[in-house]
């Protein structure tokens, strides 16, 4: 099934009920191949709007095509370097940004609280850019972490203060299944940089769709309902590249369900390593990137630097 890079906005576009093609829950394919996102652009604000004070955060480009917010607690040191995120907001694969106010709250929290380094990576959206792209892009934001693990990585603050024995890739809802694909792939082919390992997995409400047409639909060359990107696949689970796996989970969440059948399915695929879960009861989803204060969104916080700190 083929999709098209034309999209538009609700304001710059006028049409009927009879023009459409299909509808999904983000976007609607007009008769003329036209995509029409149903949700407003992204407002994105500069790294200077970080609203935490020992924070300090800068933007940086990784490739042509991916770019990153980065950021590092201003009393980080040379003499005792911290564990790095690589975190992948969410969004549908079409919406969301590192760059925007609530990702860059949420990612700047987590920093300060759990002392850790922050790379919020900025990866390619429908349909600018169709799936498999997300999931390029944020391999690439991998390796280029990793790339730093004798410090003569292209980053001053990677180089000078990241323990990359000490990495790890979390996000949440398309980027809790992105996260889960790139350990797929680290446990299959490896870092390929001595020295630099993910230590563990962080899936906030992640996203696994079975047979979900919009995702189908996104991803032009998917392989169908059983595509392993969609729904794990046994072999993949088995070999999850790191030694600790987080999933928290919404109560009240659509996808609650497979994300309670991906802990179970993670467990019987023979994975070796250790599996946290936590709920959040009479949630919906992801409702603390917006509800920050909420307290089972700081809750979810303190879990993270909990799993981080390996305190649990």
């Amino acid at each position: 099934m083929s999709s098209t890079t034309t999209n538009t906005s609700d304001s710059e576009v006028n049409y009927s009920e009879s023009d459409i093609s299909q509808k999904f829950l983000f976007f609607n394919v007009l008769k003329d191949g036209r995509i029409h996102l149903l949700l407003p652009p992204t407002t994105k604000v500069p790294p200077s709007c970080n609203p935490i004070s020992n924070v300090l955060t800068k933007d940086v480009n990784i490739s042509e095509s991916v770019s990153a917010r980065i950021f590092l607690p201003s009393s980080a040191s040379t003499a005792d370097k911290l564990p790095v995120l690589l975190y992948i907001h969410g969004g549908g694969f079409c919406i969301g940004s590192p760059f925007s106010e609530n990702y860059t709250r949420l990612v700047a929290h987590v920093a300060a609280e759990a002392n850790i380094i922050g790379v919020s990576v900025e990866y390619g959206l429908f349909p600018t850019q169709p799936l498999p792209a997300c999931y390029d892009d944020s391999w690439v934001a991998l390796q280029w972490v990793a790339a730093h693990s004798k410090g003569e990585g292209p980053d001053s603050w990677i180089n000078d203060y990241a323990d990359l024995s000490r990495i790890f890739v979390g996000g949440n809802s398309a980027g809790g299944n992105i996260s889960h694909t790139l350990l797929a792939k680290v446990g299959s082919v490896g870092l390929g940089y001595e020295g630099a390992k993910v230590e563990g997995m962080i899936l906030v409400h992640p996203y696994f769709g079975e047979d979900d047409k919009m995702w189908m639909y996104m991803c032009p060359t998917n392989e169908g309902p059983k595509d392993r990107r969609m729904k794990p696949a046994v072999e993949d689970l088995a070999r999850i590249g790191c030694d600790r796996v987080l999933v928290v989970l919404a109560e009240i969440d659509g996808l609650c369900g497979v994300g309670k059948m991906y802990t179970e399915e993670l467990i019987k695929s023979g994975w070796k390593g250790k599996l946290e879960i936590m709920e959040n009861k009479g949630k919906d989803h992801c409702f603390h990137v917006s509800n920050y204060l909420d307290v089972e969104a700081v809750a979810i916080r303190k879990r993270i630097v909990s799993f981080i700190h390996n305190q649990g």
